[in-house]
């Protein structure tokens, strides 16, 4: 199977539901000849034009209330924020406005507004241009919350997201852009509430979210040198959440590590916490662990940033400890 770019998969998911649905726009800054600030691809662009690959303002708020309107109206919008961060300059459009609008009109309308942005740390880009904010989506009735961990969920995810009928917040991590991975040249989607459980192990269930998912995984190789066998799981949507699936897992290994970068105090780590205590408490064998960011603004200093972040390490360690090794 061919391998190609996280990037390139969005890339190749716009294109092919551009290609699909001629209501399909995308909207955002440097979304035009730039190609996208992440991506510098402008194959939309030149196949679409600027009709339907529109560079905006730079005003998040206003590209959310433009793309809010032309989906309530039979467009399906793909808005696009620099960085996840900026989603605070558009809170009322997207908290208040998009999330409820279908619910307070009976569901008589639709909001096919799918918003894409990017998330995380390690680029060096400081406080205001690093966080990690999906437990904040997550938490407002009306919004889907899609984690991306690899270029095929991107593409399948990223598709499956625009042909929502509801708001989806699209989260892709900075660091994931340009990773290589296996994808299908065949239309695939995949279906929002659905886990994958990327590696079978026995002694301690982790889950992991976007970029975290690839760093447990290389803790996973790190682990089963020292003979402990760890089950990873990606729930590639945090809302919908897959219960189930995790659930499953928890009754297998009896333990429970939550690892993701946002900030450890009231990430989304402690829902997952929750329902396995609700729901699953019977089947831990020891207390469920969350590794998160410290719970600081993400510093600029290198060295710094490097020790508020997880990352192998700290993943190996808190496995370790739960297992008493």
């Amino acid at each position: 199977m061919r391998e190609i770019t996280f990037g390139e998969a969005i890339v190749e998911a716009l294109y092919e539901e551009m290609k699909r649905d001629d209501r399909v726009f995308l909207m955002g800054e440097d979304v035009g000849p730039f190609g996208m600030i992440y991506i510098a691809n402008p194959r939309l662009w030149k196949e679409f034009g600027e009709k339907r690959v529109l560079d905006t303002p730079i005003s998040e708020n206003a590209i959310i209330g433009y793309a809010l309107g032309a989906a309530v109206t039979g467009m399906r919008p793909v808005a696009e924020i620099m960085f996840s961060d900026l989603l605070m300059e558009a809170m009322d459009q997207i908290v208040n406005q998009t999330a409820k609008i279908r619910y307070m009109f009976g569901g008589n309308i639709r909001v096919p507004l799918t918003i894409r942005t990017s998330l995380g740390g390690l680029r060096r880009a400081a406080a205001q241009h690093s966080q990690n904010l999906e437990a904040f989506f997550a938490h407002v009735p009306g919004l889907k919350v899609v984690m991306a961990s690899s270029p095929y969920n991107a593409k399948g995810l990223l598709k499956t997201a625009i042909r929502d009928d509801n708001p989806v917040l699209f989260f892709e991590h900075q660091q994931l852009m340009r990773i290589k991975g296996p994808v299908p040249e065949e239309e695939y989607l995949i279906p929002f509430g659905q886990a994958d459980v990327i590696r079978q192990g026995k002694d301690v269930t982790v889950i992991a979210t976007s970029l975290m998912v690839n760093k447990t995984l290389n803790a996973a190789l790190e682990l089963e040198k020292k003979g402990i066998q760890i089950e990873v799981i990606d729930p590639r949507t945090i809302k919908p959440l897959d219960k189930k699936t995790i659930l499953k897992s928890v009754e297998k290994t009896g333990r429970l590590l939550i690892v993701h970068q946002a900030c450890k105090t009231g990430g989304f780590g402690a829902e997952i916490a929750a329902m396995v205590a609700e729901e699953g408490f019977e089947y831990l064998v020891g207390p469920v662990r969350r590794l998160g960011s410290l719970d600081v603004p993400v510093p600029f200093s290198p060295k710094l940033e490097d020790h508020v972040l997880p990352n192998e390490q700290k993943i190996v360690k808190e496995v370790m400890e739960m297992v008493g090794a």
